[in-house]
């Protein structure tokens, strides 16, 4: 101990003695420490040529100043610090003088030192060191790989150092390779291989920690061989169709180095390979038999080989595949004969006979037997045949059985057949199979209740057994053309099937019990080995014309291979602008009546289809609904046609039943007035009955609408006509009798004044016609210097009045209209001078006058151009006491 610290002093003496030259006043030591991660380093500062400070003036510092309890005063000058190293990352750790004087302040520089800590692991003991010598070209090499694990860690600041060392036995001569961390193998070169010698391996582990050495490898030079696979031929002999013969030679020569064998094999395309055991073939040898194979069926092999040593040497890569075909042998199971039924017409069956190969064929089968018996018939030879098979050789060993098409026969539905199938190959005949078809009325009865479910991936068919003792049941799955049947255990009551089934496509699964070698009856269920969305959706047309208010949408049902799922529902939809309808119907509908539509719009409709995977709509579709329905327009126009016929039936009927109004309103009674008698308005003036004459009469005027014809005419009167109106009315157009004249009522006086007794008080019973024409002037205008004259005619009648006679006064009243004379005046008394004005009227000097003018009457304007039967002194204006006769008669 007391030398340990001597020696101490003595590094701490020498380290201050090297840099008192440098002129620093603190030095620590050690200078460039390594340290062990986890452990405890202890560094030492000293006081150099000063005496400013001393030791309690000193304070240590790595990534923070180091508390007091971990330093330790050696004396006045020296100062001891022990650290605990924990990270793996390099630090400084420094020693710091405090400000104790101006000195110190001025030469801070000289007062501070630090060393770095350089952390690190020690090396630990390397592990499962091996080592191997390649085999190349003829020889082995000589150049030996070996590698190990390296055991513990690292760090950047520490390195650890690997060095091989091999050393063959009995020599001094060491062959070493060194490498730096962190590789963990290496390659030494021996100049040659040294067979059946004993070789010496280790690796050392160094840094500035430490070192550490492996466990020692001592073994044979040819343990650490590794050989090339050897080269291998198969042979297949005919008179042993379960074995085949391998044969192979080793890729090095037996004198260097004496091999051991291993063979494995497998039928082409498993990926389960059978290892041959190491006993049969622990020696060295250069074939073998493989026995118990399968006949004609090809094979797989391979072969390795290693150094003939249980304890050591390394087995070489497998040798290539090499693949051979087995000899044909005897087929010695049955072939599986199956039917495929349909319906034939009435009461007949098409029965078709299909086989696969024996499960156990033992060769390429070439073709089949074939004897069809029915139960009326008991020779066999009658319908025995051959149906020929022509198949690859690959078809023979493909996992995938396929089966043959033999024969197609057509059965009443009360025959029975019975079939016998045998498989031929190179070799020979497979046992015979054997299969009954019963008459459709002795069928045997089916399973019960089967269910089909998907259950991870695959079909699960379970059934209930029928109440009978069933051999075997037959397991029939059809879809997407294809077309498979498996076989159960009698004592079965539910499958699994076997075969490869795809996504989306659509199978009928059908189970059929086999009583003995009866097919009973089948019962049938759809499936799907996994559902999608259907690939397209229903294409709606229109069945029809659509009408007012429905419209029938008919589509087809999706093919089975775009269903791709069960159909779940479908659903139609509807629109019109803006607004969708959408109604669900059943998977198994195929038409739709809508309803509810409105008359004359545009509809747009399609289909979706779904199942529980999803669903597709289909393409769209329009149409526009009537705006009349079928026949409507029809009934209207018979509605009309018959209604206007009621109108003119009942018109028609109406005029026959009222002949005598129609008549009397349409063709009225006209007066005749021949047949009146002047009189019973002046008892002055006597009644004188003359005889008619032709258009113009001699003391009365002849009445006569035909053929005068009045018209009311107020253009230019109208003027002068409200000047003097009353005046008018009452002295120029008043008769003074109270009969209707052309310009004044049937109520008017007698006299010239304005109140007068009514007309039925002074014509009693009988009717007073009576006019004033005037000779010359127009009514409301002066009378001209040619000497007027004024005819006053009346006449007497039993017949009424005209509504034209009773009314014409109050439209003169009115102002309205005038009437005046356009037709040619027929002038009895053309050279009479003497006629007087209106206003003179006196009925004693009209009662003498004997001869009478008459005129007819037309409505005109008030200004009417002479016509052809006028004479020079016509007489301008002439004014009637008759109107036209619009209505008839009036009722007094």
């Amino acid at each position: 101990m007391v030398s340990a610290a001597v020696l101490h002093l003595c590094v701490l003496a020498w380290v201050a003695s090297v840099l008192a030259a440098d002129d620093y006043h603190l030095v620590i030591a050690p200078q460039s420490p390594v340290v062990q991660i986890g452990s405890n380093f202890t560094a030492t500062c000293m006081i150099i040529n000063t005496t400013e400070v001393t030791a309690d003036d000193l304070y240590w510092k790595c990534s923070e100043i180091i508390p007091k309890e971990h330093y330790i005063k050696i004396n006045t000058s020296a100062l001891n610090v022990t650290v605990t190293i924990r990270s793996e990352k390099s630090e400084w750790l420094l020693c710091k003088c405090k400000t104790v004087s101006q000195y110190v302040a001025l030469n801070e520089g000289k007062f501070i030192h630090g060393i770095l800590l350089r952390k690190g692991y020690r090396p630990e003991k390397p592990k499962n060191l091996s080592c191997i010598a390649v085999h190349e070209s003829e020889k082995i090499s000589s150049n030996i790989r070996c590698q190990w694990e390296a055991v513990g860690n690292q760090t950047e600041a520490v390195p650890t150092n690997y060095t091989l060392f091999v050393r063959q036995t009995g020599s001094d001569k060491v062959y070493t390779a060194s490498i730096l961390g962190p590789v963990n193998s290496t390659t030494v070169d021996m100049n040659f291989f040294p067979h059946h010698m004993e070789l010496e391996i280790w690796v050392v582990a160094q840094n500035e920690l430490g070192k550490e050495e492996s466990e020692h490898l001592i073994k044979l030079a040819n343990c650490f061989v590794k050989t090339k696979p050897p080269s291998v031929t198969v042979i297949s002999e005919a008179v042993f169709p379960t074995s085949l013969v391998m044969n192979w030679t080793s890729s090095i020569d037996k004198r260097y180095l004496e091999t051991i064998y291993e063979i494995r094999y497998c039928p082409l395309g498993s990926q389960m390979w059978i290892y041959v055991p190491l006993e049969d073939t622990s020696r060295y040898i250069q074939s073998f038999r493989l026995q118990n194979l399968t006949p004609d069926t090809v094979y797989v092999t391979q072969v390795r080989c290693k150094y003939n040593n249980k304890n050591c040497g390394y087995w070489s890569d497998w040798s290539r595949n090499v693949t051979e075909r087995t000899p044909e042998d005897l087929p010695t199971s049955k072939p599986d004969v199956w039917i495929i039924t349909s319906a034939e017409g009435i009461n007949k069956r098409q029965i078709e006979f299909i086989c696969k190969d024996p499960e156990v064929s033992n060769g390429r089968i070439r073709r089949f037997n074939i004897t069809i018996e029915k139960q009326k018939y008991r020779i066999r030879n009658g319908t025995w045949e051959i149906i020929p098979v022509n198949r690859s050789l690959t078809d023979g060993s493909s996992s995938k059985k396929q089966f043959t098409p033999l024969k197609t026969i057509r059965l009443d539905d009360e025959e029975s057949v019975t079939v016998y199938v045998t498989a031929i190959n190179s070799v020979g005949a497979s046992p015979q199979a054997k299969l009954i078809i019963y008459r459709k009325a002795r069928e045997p009865p089916a399973v019960e209740k089967m269910e089909v479910q998907f259950l991870d991936g695959q079909l699960l068919i379970s059934w209930k057994s029928p109440n009978r003792t069933v051999s075997e049941y037959v397991v029939e799955w059809v879809g997407d053309g294809e077309r498979n049947w498996q076989r159960e255990n009698g004592k079965a009551n539910c499958s699994t099937i076997k075969g490869d089934l795809k996504r989306f496509v659509h199978y009928r699964i059908s189970v059929y019990p086999i009583y003995g070698k009866v097919v009973g009856k089948p019962v049938h269920e759809q499936a799907y080995a996994e559902q999608g969305v259907p690939s397209q959706a229903p294409t709606v047309n229109l069945s029809g014309d659509p009408g007012c208010y429905t419209a029938k949408l008919e589509w087809d049902e999706i093919p089975l291979i775009k269903r791709r799922g069960f159909i779940t529902n479908y659903t139609i939809y509807y629109r019109s602008g803006t607004e969708t309808h959408g109604i669900i119907v059943p998977p198994n509908t195929t038409s739709y009546t809508l309803t509810s539509l409105s008359r004359n719009t545009k509809y747009d409709i399609w289909i979706k289809a779904s199942t529980i995977r999803g669903s597709v709509n289909g393409s769209n579709h329009s149409f526009t609904t009537l705006k009349y329905a079928p026949g409507e327009i029809e009934g209207i126009v018979v509605g009309v046609s018959l209604g206007f016929l009621f109108v003119v039936l009942m018109t028609m009927l109406l005029c026959f039943c009222k002949k005598d109004v129609i008549k009397d309103n349409f063709w009225p009674q006209i007066p005749n007035p021949g047949d009146s008698t002047i009189g019973n308005w002046s008892p002055d003036y006597p009644l004188k009955a003359e005889a008619p004459r032709e258009n113009c009469l001699s003391g009365i005027s002849v009445l006569n609408v035909d053929v005068c014809d009045a018209k009311c005419v107020f253009e230019e009167d109208k003027a002068s006509l409200p000047l003097k109106k009353d005046k008018y009315l009452s002295e120029e157009h008043s008769s003074g009798i109270g009969g209707s004249s052309c310009m004044s009522s049937p109520r008017q006086s007698v006299s010239d004044s304005d109140e007068g007794g009514d007309m039925a008080d002074t014509t009693a019973s009988t009717i007073q016609y009576s006019s004033v024409v005037a000779s010359s002037g127009y009514k409301g205008q002066n009378p001209s210097s040619l000497p007027q004259q004024s005819i006053f005619s009346r006449s007497e009648s039993t017949q009424p009045l005209l509504d034209c006679e009773e009314n014409h006064d109050t439209m003169v009243q009115e102002g309205s209209r005038q009437c005046f004379l356009r037709q040619p005046c027929f002038n009895h008394n053309a050279g009479n001078e003497n006629a007087t004005d209106s206003n003179d009227f006196n009925p004693l000097e009209m009662e003498q006058q004997e001869v009478l003018d008459f005129c007819p009457l037309e409505e005109d304007t008030e200004h009417t151009a002479p016509t052809d039967c006028q004479s020079d002194d016509w007489i301008p204006a002439t004014v009637s006491s008759y109107m036209p006769q619009l209505g008839g008669y009036r009722p007094q």
